[in-house]
């Protein structure tokens, strides 16, 4: 790399953890189901990821503490990535979570494995025990501008690496200059099917290595 400054911005939900936060929770409190119901209406475009993540959530029961155990004991987190995040840290590269999911969810995450000071862009949360509500961060499908963040970032003359796994990363992997997807998902499937290149990963492991490779 040269020395055009580098930020990393890394989505939460299936790339640091090996599941998704809402479809654990949907299998959970309504069934397979309803889980492939939502699934089917986003690939279908009938519902927005936005639409998705709202209805998904009023199906949680518990209150937040209840649910945050739940997820801890459900949703593995990546190990490697502590590693990883010391990396950018050493070399003074500007890392960032940004998610549309649920940033207190992010937190409990980040916060147990001494990440907690990380800059976290997602969605709050109105954690009623009868039904969560989320507290969308943009007014877009995907609840969080990714790709805004992202745009923004180049715009100040910063290299922005983007590294995510689903749906909601396909407008940030193309705004940025270099992308991470993670192997066998909607993300690495999109860019494989529309030609934008990116490097496949696995952990975040395999992405420290390649950066390493490449002088970074």
């Amino acid at each position: 790399m040269d020395d055009t400054p580098t930020a990393f911005f890394v989505d939460f939900d299936g790339t640091i953890t090996d599941l998704d936060t809402f479809d654990v929770l949907v299998r959970r409190f309504v069934g397979e189901a309803e889980w492939l119901a939502f699934e089917r209406a986003l690939d279908d475009g009938s519902m927005t990821l936005r639409d998705v993540l709202q209805a998904e959530a009023a199906l949680v029961r518990g209150s937040f503490d209840e649910i945050a155990a739940l997820l801890r004991a459900e949703i593995a987190f990546d190990p490697t990535f502590v590693s990883f995040a010391d990396w950018c840290a050493q070399r003074r590269h500007p890392l960032t979570i940004v998610s549309s999911g649920i940033e207190a969810v992010i937190r409990d995450r980040l916060d147990r494995v001494g990440l907690g000071d990380l800059p976290v862009i997602a969605n709050g949360i109105d954690a009623n025990p009868d039904g969560w509500r989320i507290v969308f961060r943009d007014a877009v499908p995907n609840g969080t501008d990714k790709a805004a963040v992202v745009t923004a970032a180049r715009a100040r003359g910063v290299r922005a690496i983007f590294i995510g796994d689903g749906r909601s990363d396909y407008a940030a992997a193309r705004a940025a200059d270099r992308c991470f997807a993670k192997r066998g998902l909607p993300l690495e499937r999109y860019l494989r099917e529309h030609d934008v290149a990116f490097v496949p990963f696995s952990d975040f492991a395999e992405i420290e290595r390649s950066l390493r490779a490449a002088g970074g």
